[in-house]
């Protein structure tokens, strides 16, 4: 079977899928991101706070990867970085960035495009200090995206971390730093297993939100 027959012969939203009615839909994104979320983790979505972070540095070429959101209120949706890891370096050339969660078991997608700026020192301290002490200890080394060159090297640099960690538990990293996307476009979309996908658009303007049904 060639490779194109067999992504061809996989089943797509072939499971029981949840209604969504846009036009019920909350006047702030904030609260529908919030509500689907945690319909999400009620439906036992496997782990509903991970979504894609989309980044492009000076050379314009796209980035991507996946990490956890950290927090989600009216200003708008907080993740995690070193700031001199290659994220970090993007988002200080070019403060832009989109996100996306993709819940298969549900059927759902959101996109969420904005600016991204700190959320502050004492955010991402909080933050640093409320992670597993394995989190905290590779977060101390910030050499994250560059090349290891020696496996031994990192044993010996986690070693030497997690010796600082046990002498001042209220230690943080240097350059962690909590990010906050400022959405200016929130997308929702629902599958629908006969193609007749819902698509809700939020817009942000001078008077606030704008809501729009896309095609699917």
């Amino acid at each position: 079977m060639s490779m194109r027959d067999l992504l061809r012969g996989l089943p797509v939203f072939a499971q029981p899928l949840p209604a969504f009615d846009p036009d019920a839909a909350a006047p702030d994104p904030a609260d529908l991101l919030a509500a689907w979320l945690q319909e999400a983790v009620a439906a036992g979505v496997s782990e509903p706070h991970a979504m894609t972070l989309a980044t492009a540095g000076p050379d314009g070429l796209p980035d991507l990867r996946v990490l956890i959101l950290k927090d989600l209120d009216a200003e708008g949706l907080y993740f995690a970085t070193e700031s001199i890891s290659a994220k970090g370096a993007q988002l200080g050339v070019n403060p832009q960035a989109a996100l996306g969660f993709y819940w298969r078991e549900q059927g759902r997608q959101i996109r969420v495009r904005g600016p991204v700026q700190p959320a502050g020192p004492e955010v991402s301290a909080q933050d640093f200090l409320a992670r597993p002490i394995g989190s905290r200890t590779a977060s101390l080394i910030g050499r994250q995206s560059t090349v290891l060159h020696d496996p031994a090297d990192l044993a010996a640099e986690l070693s030497a971390a997690q010796a600082r960690l046990e002498a001042d538990p209220q230690l943080v990293a240097e350059h962690h730093t909590v990010y906050l996307l400022k959405p200016m476009s929130v997308e929702f979309w629902q599958a629908d297993a006969e193609r007749r996908h819902i698509r809700l658009r939020y817009r942000r303007t001078a008077d606030g939100w704008r809501t729009e049904r896309l095609w699917p």
